[in-house]
């Protein structure tokens, strides 16, 4: 088989969805995103008029109400940043490993970042935000190659099955370290516990500073994979028949992946699920072709995370639910239906 008959094979099987229908998915992704986005800074704990709303928008914090809304700017921001990072990181896995389980929570990533910032914490009094990213970003890539190179052991090699279950298997014994390190010292355990469950509650445009350049290079670095990726899911073979360089491809966007997990986990938590539910979702709209793919990912990964955050709030009223509980709540249900619709085949 020639490369220009392999070519065409690639084409034919990502041209499943005319890009009208895709383009018309984006503009009404784009307008929910846009109202969601109004909808969190307007509804929470406390209701806020209208007028207190704008005013505060304009910079106004004279009142309770213009207190709270400016309170809800930063938050609604990180929402919208850590659900695209997290959205966009979940196909970039699940196109790297074929995988339809691939999540950056049930693959134990969020956890190897989550143990990593625990143990800096504990043992090495990190306090900066950049300590903390960087230390996730570690984690997280380590956790990655771990649960890879288990996943691989064995006879057969890599499959679907076998990374879901050694990165449930990681993240299960993560999990127990986090603890072992946390129950001796009381003095940081409180605010473990409370990041450990995942929220954007608390967020500054100072903290939002900070993470935002490692996510832009991640974002970066993952769009521009969406041509590899789509050379990938025709198979390793005929994707080194177009000249593709497997292993570089696979390693630059995982690569992404893991510089998105680690960023917003580090200024997050682990917020499971979003990765897992996202891509599926988007596929059914638009087709595999990663070059809408990862965009509408992101877009509808930010979609997701707002509308999580907006229920939490809506829920406990007066106190709140933290989106890890809510995106916990709405995935695990999501999770078992992919695994009996899928039979955890490859991609």
């Amino acid at each position: 088989m020639t490369a220009e008959s392999i070519a065409s094979a690639g084409r034919t099987s990502f041209s499943g969805k005319s890009n009208r229908i895709r383009t018309l998915w984006l503009a009404l992704l784009i307008v929910a995103l846009a109202a969601l986005c109004a909808l969190s800074i307007g509804v929470g704990t406390r209701e806020v008029a209208w007028t207190d709303i704008l005013a505060a928008l304009g910079g106004q914090v004279d009142s309770i109400g213009q207190a709270a809304v400016s309170v809800r700017v930063p938050r609604t921001l990180l929402a919208l940043v850590a659900g695209a990072a997290l959205g966009l990181a979940g196909a970039l896995m699940q196109g790297v490993t074929r995988n339809p389980l691939a999540d950056p929570g049930i693959l134990g990533v969020n956890m190897g970042a989550s143990l990593a910032v625990v143990v800096a914490v504990a043992w090495f009094g990190i306090a900066s935000s950049h300590a903390y990213i960087w230390t996730a970003i570690l984690g997280a890539g380590c956790s990655a190659v771990f649960v890879y190179i288990i996943g691989s052991l064995g006879r057969g090699g890599t499959t679907p099955l076998k990374l879901a279950l050694a990165g449930a298997a990681t993240s299960v014994a993560f999990s127990s370290l986090v603890i072992a390190v946390v129950l001796p010292r009381n003095d940081i355990a409180g605010g473990i516990r409370a990041w450990q469950i995942g929220g954007v509650g608390g967020a500054t445009f100072e903290r939002i500073s900070h993470v935002l350049p490692f996510l832009a290079v991640g974002f970066a670095i993952s769009l521009l994979s969406a041509r590899k990726l789509n050379s990938l899911a025709l198979g390793d073979e005929l994707a080194a028949g177009l000249g593709e360089r497997v292993a570089v491809a696979r390693a630059v966007a995982a690569f992404g992946a893991i510089l998105l997990c680690g960023a917003t986990t580090a200024i997050c938590g682990p917020i499971g699920f979003v990765g897992l539910i996202v891509p599926h979702l988007c596929r059914l709209l638009i087709g595999v072709d990663h070059r809408w793919l990862l965009p509408f990912s992101a877009l509808s990964g930010a979609c997701l995370l707002l509308i999580a955050d907006i229920v939490g709030r809506i829920m406990a009223r007066p106190a709140e639910l933290d989106v890890g509980i809510v995106t916990a709540l709405i995935g695990a249900p999501f999770f078992i239906w992919i695994v009996r619709r899928q039979r955890v085949r490859e991609l």
